[in-house]
């Protein structure tokens, strides 16, 4: 599935995937990082999906942002009814656009746009996807509380041990995908409509050629609640069951 090792960035087109709501003016500034981390590409285009959660004037200052950034291109999705979905509508902008690899990123600086160098520099060297860890060497947890910390090492033993993966860590968010391994991923299916989408895709990225990239994340997004919970075991069990029955 992966592009020739020896692709050069200036040959590549690059989509930013990146969901925002009520940042307010760190929006702009947090577009302005991450494209900095981008220049080498031949084209770069930086999705900001926003839906009916944003109540501040995020989508305003993005508007005018965009007026002289040809680069960013704001997605206004009030159709999205969950936090899965903003991401799904990303991915499929970008597909669209013709993007060779797809970068997701997480808004508000809690993921830092220094280290997307590393994703590029990772498949560049031939994966079909580099998925970022926090909990490999060189990853960090930083103003997160430590339930968010347990929470998030938890399901990653319990997802390696009903599925058969080997990632240090399943549901970080940080990732860069080749065109072919998003659209694997989007036949397939994204069923969970809270944060597990993000460990149920790198369950169907299992048999590709997969790179952990080691990241530093600073504070937890959103708290999880009881709701967000129960989908994650809900789609555990699913996806287990599934195992089980060489479904997947």
């Amino acid at each position: 599935m992966t592009l020739a090792a020896d692709r050069s960035l200036c040959d590549l087109s690059l989509g930013i995937v990146c969901p925002m709501a009520n940042e307010g003016a760190e929006s702009v500034r947090f577009v302005k990082a991450v494209l900095e981390q981008c220049l080498a590409f031949k084209r770069v285009m930086f999705f900001a999906v926003l839906d009916n959660a944003t109540e501040d004037d995020s989508l305003s200052l993005l508007h005018e942002l965009a007026k002289t950034e040809p680069r960013l291109k704001v997605v206004w999705a009030p159709e999205n009814d969950c936090v899965a979905g903003a991401y799904v509508r990303g991915y499929r902008e970008a597909l669209g656009a013709g993007s060779d690899w797809i970068l997701e990123i997480d808004a508000g600086f809690s993921h830092q746009p220094e280290q997307i160098p590393r994703f590029f520099q990772a498949m560049q060297k031939g994966y079909d996807c580099a998925f970022g860890t926090r909990f490999a060497r060189g990853g960090r947890f930083m103003e997160s509380p430590l339930s968010r910390y347990l929470i998030s090492y938890g399901g990653t033993i319990l997802t390696n041990l009903l599925m058969g993966t080997r990632l240090s860590d399943m549901t970080s968010g940080f990732e860069l995908f080749s065109r072919d391994a998003l659209e694997m991923v989007l036949e397939k299916g994204i069923y969970s409509r809270a944060h597990f989408f993000q460990t149920e895709i790198k369950v169907s990225c299992r048999r590709l050629k997969i790179a952990e990239v080691p990241i530093h994340y600073r504070h937890p997004s959103p708290r999880l609640g009881t709701e967000a919970l129960s989908d994650a075991f809900r789609q555990l069990r699913r996806l287990f069951v599934s195992r089980c029955k060489g479904q997947l």
